[in-house]
Protein backbone atom coordinates (compact mmCIF):
# COMPACT_ATOMS: atom_id res chain seq x y z
CA UNK A 1 0.00 0.00 0.00
CA UNK A 2 2.87 2.33 0.79
CA UNK A 3 4.26 1.79 -2.70
CA UNK A 4 0.98 2.94 -4.25
CA UNK A 5 0.89 6.05 -2.09
CA UNK A 6 4.49 6.83 -2.99
CA UNK A 7 3.65 6.46 -6.69
CA UNK A 8 0.64 8.79 -6.39
CA UNK A 9 2.71 11.36 -4.52
CA UNK A 10 5.47 11.13 -7.13
CA UNK A 11 3.13 11.30 -10.15
CA UNK A 12 -0.02 13.22 -9.14
CA UNK A 13 -1.08 13.66 -12.76
CA UNK A 14 -1.71 9.92 -13.31
CA UNK A 15 -4.81 9.71 -11.06
CA UNK A 16 -6.16 12.89 -12.63
CA UNK A 17 -5.88 11.39 -16.12
CA UNK A 18 -7.45 8.15 -14.89
CA UNK A 19 -10.43 10.06 -13.50
CA UNK A 20 -10.78 12.04 -16.75
CA UNK A 21 -10.71 8.90 -18.89
CA UNK A 22 -13.22 7.21 -16.60
CA UNK A 23 -15.49 10.25 -16.75
CA UNK A 24 -15.41 10.30 -20.55
CA UNK A 25 -16.21 6.57 -20.65
CA UNK A 26 -19.17 7.02 -18.32
CA UNK A 27 -20.45 10.01 -20.30
CA UNK A 28 -20.20 8.07 -23.57
CA UNK A 29 -22.06 5.10 -22.09
CA UNK A 30 -24.81 7.44 -20.85
CA UNK A 31 -25.17 9.43 -24.07
CA UNK A 32 -24.92 6.51 -26.54
CA UNK A 33 -26.46 3.57 -24.71
CA UNK A 34 -28.66 4.73 -21.84
CA UNK A 35 -30.12 8.10 -22.81
CA UNK A 36 -31.63 6.83 -26.12
CA UNK A 37 -33.48 4.17 -24.12
CA UNK A 38 -35.63 6.97 -22.67
CA UNK A 39 -37.05 7.80 -26.12
CA UNK A 40 -40.63 6.51 -26.11
CA UNK A 41 -41.25 3.39 -28.19
CA UNK A 42 -44.10 5.23 -29.93
CA UNK A 43 -41.67 7.86 -31.20
CA UNK A 44 -39.30 5.20 -32.55
CA UNK A 45 -42.22 3.42 -34.23
CA UNK A 46 -43.38 6.70 -35.79
CA UNK A 47 -39.92 7.30 -37.27
CA UNK A 48 -39.79 3.71 -38.54
CA UNK A 49 -43.25 3.97 -40.11
CA UNK A 50 -42.27 7.23 -41.79
CA UNK A 51 -39.05 5.73 -43.19
CA UNK A 52 -40.87 2.66 -44.52
CA UNK A 53 -43.58 4.80 -46.11
CA UNK A 54 -41.11 7.22 -47.65
CA UNK A 55 -38.26 4.92 -48.75
CA UNK A 56 -39.70 1.41 -48.82
CA UNK A 57 -36.94 -1.18 -49.13
CA UNK A 58 -34.25 1.49 -48.69
CA UNK A 59 -35.51 2.49 -45.22
CA UNK A 60 -32.68 0.74 -43.37
CA UNK A 61 -30.13 2.34 -45.67
CA UNK A 62 -31.53 5.81 -44.92
CA UNK A 63 -31.52 5.12 -41.17
CA UNK A 64 -27.90 4.00 -41.48
CA UNK A 65 -27.08 7.24 -43.32
CA UNK A 66 -28.59 9.26 -40.46
CA UNK A 67 -26.67 7.21 -37.89
CA UNK A 68 -23.46 7.73 -39.86
CA UNK A 69 -24.14 11.47 -40.09
CA UNK A 70 -24.58 11.61 -36.30
CA UNK A 71 -21.30 9.71 -35.90
CA UNK A 72 -19.47 12.13 -38.20
CA UNK A 73 -20.77 15.12 -36.24
CA UNK A 74 -19.96 13.41 -32.91
CA UNK A 75 -23.59 13.47 -31.78
CA UNK A 76 -23.68 10.29 -29.71
CA UNK A 77 -27.28 10.77 -28.58
CA UNK A 78 -28.56 10.96 -32.17
CA UNK A 79 -26.34 8.05 -33.10
CA UNK A 80 -27.93 5.97 -30.35
CA UNK A 81 -31.41 7.08 -31.45
CA UNK A 82 -30.83 6.01 -35.05
CA UNK A 83 -29.32 2.76 -33.82
CA UNK A 84 -32.62 2.05 -32.05
CA UNK A 85 -34.51 2.92 -35.25
CA UNK A 86 -32.35 0.50 -37.25
CA UNK A 87 -32.89 -2.25 -34.68
CA UNK A 88 -36.66 -1.77 -34.97
CA UNK A 89 -36.38 -1.90 -38.77
CA UNK A 90 -34.40 -5.15 -38.52
CA UNK A 91 -36.99 -6.59 -36.14
CA UNK A 92 -39.82 -5.75 -38.54
CA UNK A 93 -37.88 -7.08 -41.51
CA UNK A 94 -37.23 -10.42 -39.78
CA UNK A 95 -40.94 -10.70 -39.01
CA UNK A 96 -41.73 -10.02 -42.66
CA UNK A 97 -43.65 -6.82 -41.99
CA UNK A 98 -41.91 -5.00 -44.84
CA UNK A 99 -39.44 -5.64 -47.63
Amino acid sequence: MQAVLDFVRSYPVVPVFAVLIGGVAIWHAWDFRLRPLFIPKAEINAVVDELIAKYGPRAEEMAYAEEDRAWRYSDTYEQGKWRRVRRELWRRYRRGEWE
